[in-house]
């Protein structure tokens, strides 16, 4: 399985510090029928047992809604599951030797924020770039919110390498529409999906906004 923009519309990136009463499983069922289309487990702090639990259950879940399931920097239980993809970070592991390790056939996703980066990632393998953040993000407090100007170099470095791009950092329904022209291929989103009291709901709002943002040119 290999990824088209069509597949970065509404990334959902998992996180637990949301969860509350409900379990993962059950958050990302809801996501799912809301209409994300792509699903990325992010587990910094999971041992290693108890993750590739956690991914083998919601990989089952995606492989029923027929959606691609990611697995965030834990090359190993991306493969020892059978995850469709890994996604890394630039202090990760490198991407190329990330291709070597899963091989061909699985999807390979890089975290970019320049666009040096993103011709670096493409010539690595990567099938996707993910570039932010976007916007300010309390998910991430390392992270230094990226220019619409680099955002669209880095879109431009993608169209011509056809590869799709999915915008991340911050995302929610009051600015995901700021995102319009910019050429990225979908919004991968966290807290303003995992935090809605209303999961599924807030899921259809963004599923339609994501598809507004893109089919927006200014």
């Amino acid at each position: 399985m290999k990824c088209s923009g069509k597949t970065m519309l509404l990334y959902a990136v998992t996180d637990r510090a949301w969860t509350g009463e409900q379990t993962l499983y059950e958050q990302m069922e809801q996501a799912l029928r809301g209409g994300v289309t792509c699903v990325q487990l992010r587990e910094k702090k999971l041992d290693g047992e108890a993750f590739l639990k956690e991914a083998e259950g919601i990989k089952a879940l995606c492989r029923r809604y027929r959606v691609p399931f990611i697995v965030n920097d834990n090359v190993e239980a991306a493969i020892a599951c059978g995850a469709d993809g890994i996604h890394v970070g630039q202090k990760d592991m490198e991407a190329g030797r990330v291709r070597r390790l899963a091989g061909d056939g699985m999807i390979l996703g890089v975290s970019v924020h320049t666009a040096g980066e993103a011709r670096q990632a493409i010539k690595s393998g990567a099938d996707y770039l993910g570039a932010g953040a976007v916007f300010s993000t309390a998910t991430k407090t390392d992270a230094s919110r990226m220019s619409m100007e680099t955002l669209r170099d880095i879109c431009r470095v993608c169209r011509a390498a056809k590869v799709p791009v999915v915008a991340i950092g911050g995302i929610n329904r009051d600015n995901i529409m700021e995102l319009a022209g910019s050429g990225v291929d979908g919004a991968a989103v966290v807290s303003a999906i995992f935090s809605a009291p209303d999961i599924e709901k807030a899921c259809r709002t963004l599923r339609g906004l994501a598809e507004k943002m893109v089919n927006t040119t200014i």
